[in-house]
């Protein structure tokens, strides 16, 4: 029989079909003839859940076992509610390195992003700060793990991400009076001091300039980043150039978090445009927010996050300021490269710096029509963004539909084979460990 479970998100849930317990577990999220499916850039939330009502969107979809969005099975006939729970007790699945290693846990999560309001300027935490930090607060840090991430776009994305270099930074706080009133004329002459041959005392400079930011009398920064918007509004009314302002990003972000501190962050973070496969990498205590876009996305399995700005959720600035990566670095530096595959040229491998996770874009071309998901040894998770086709496993009862939306569970050393029917070939990518 089949593993059926949603996407299992706290937004709601994804009626499931069934997969071999010993096989693969299908996430097939599908709900008559709706999927779950990305859709351009524009409604304010982007995923199309596929169990919702055809006009309801969610944000977000998770893929994986966390305990705040652990896959719901709905198979009565399979005594666990939860992946997670199906997973304890079937512990082979994850393949031997990965369960000795991640002590019988999946140890990824796995998403889908449609970011049309920018998401928060956050970092994440290495493994010694998140355990602190759950000790303590356990109830804005859920769990006790890192949040190594990765996002690879589907659409044109933008995000913040890094420092700047620091030329571009001194060059705003000439530019920007606003913002050199907030970090104050003691702290931004030390930064525009600061020499590239002395990379500690850069980064000094740096924290003093962005702490003090972050830590501006809500009075004060409301007052000028007000005076700023006014300025900038009445420049583009002019016909005047504002991108020595950042004037478009500011205003757009304004528009969206109207008096926050986190419009600021613009003038510090590198904004990166990423075109559909390409990726970036976020890895501990690297400050960052998504700006617009869809993407797949790919972490350890965490929900750990430290916010300072552009949310109204709980925001922990004085955490953020004295965790961050303050390193300055240019913005094509945060591009991360794809490999292709010397043994499947469909594929094409994101390899972070880390245990946990890797990311497989598999391509498949209309002039192949029976394509191998080749084994691997860690459990995997398919998600199918473009095409059609039937799988099939050795060790399944039965054939699966997958087509856009689709999701699978894989286990360890199980391969799929899949009868394309699709005219335009298929877009998936599979998230697994590679150690």
């Amino acid at each position: 029989m089949w593993i059926p479970y949603s996407l299992g998100r706290r937004r709601g849930e994804a009626r499931r079909d069934s997969a071999p317990r010993g096989a693969f577990g299908c996430i097939h999220c599908q709900a008559a003839s709706r999927k779950a499916q990305v859709i351009p850039a524009g409604c304010p939330a982007l995923v199309h859940h596929p169990c919702a009502h055809p006009s309801v969107c969610v944000p977000q979809l998770w893929m994986g076992t966390h305990p705040r969005g652990d896959a719901i099975i709905r198979d009565n006939r399979i005594p666990q509610r939860t992946l997670g729970q199906w997973i304890a007790d079937n512990p082979a699945c994850l393949g031997a390195k990965v369960k000795d290693t991640f002590q019988g846990h999946l140890p990824f999560l796995f998403k889908v992003l449609s970011v049309n309001t920018a998401l928060s300027i956050q970092a994440h935490p290495n493994k010694e700060l998140a355990a602190k930090l759950h000790a303590q607060f356990p109830e804005h840090y859920p769990d006790a793990n890192h949040k190594p991430e990765m996002a690879i776009a589907l659409t044109p994305f933008e995000g913040l991400c890094g420092f700047r270099p620091v030329a571009e930074i001194v060059s705003f706080l000439q530019s920007v009076p606003e913002l050199r009133a907030l970090i104050g004329e003691v702290a931004a002459e030390q930064l525009e001091r600061s020499g590239s041959d002395d990379p500690r005392g850069v980064s000094a400079a740096l924290r003093v300039c962005f702490t003090r930011l972050m830590k501006s009398e809500k009075k004060l920064f409301v007052d000028q980043l007000n005076m700023l918007v006014k300025r900038i509004s009445q420049e583009v009314a002019e016909g005047k150039d504002t991108s020595g302002s950042n004037g478009d990003l500011l205003l757009r972000l304004h528009s969206q978090y109207p008096g926050d501190i986190g419009c600021f962050t613009i003038y510090f973070l590198n904004l990166v445009r990423l075109e559909p496969g390409e990726a970036m990498f976020l890895g501990a205590n690297e400050p960052h927010a998504y700006l617009h876009g869809d993407c797949v996305e790919c972490m350890a399995c965490s929900d750990n996050t430290v916010r300072a700005g552009l949310t109204p959720k709980f925001i922990d600035v004085l955490t953020l300021c004295e965790m961050l990566n303050y390193t300055p670095a240019p913005s094509s530096s945060k591009i991360f490269p794809a490999a292709q595959s010397q043994l499947d040229p469909n594929v094409y491998l994101y390899d972070p710096p880390v245990p946990d996770f890797a990311i497989m874009r598999i391509e498949i071309p209309s002039s192949i029509k029976l394509y191998l998901v080749s084994a691997v040894d860690s459990a995997s998770i398919l998600l199918v963004i473009q095409g059609a086709a039937v799988g099939t496993s050795t060790a399944a009862a039965s054939e699966i539909p997958l087509c856009r939306g689709s999701v699978l569970f894989i286990s360890a050393n199980e391969s799929v084979s899949l009868q394309l029917s699709s005219p335009d070939g298929m877009l998936l990518f599979r998230a697994c460990c590679l150690l």
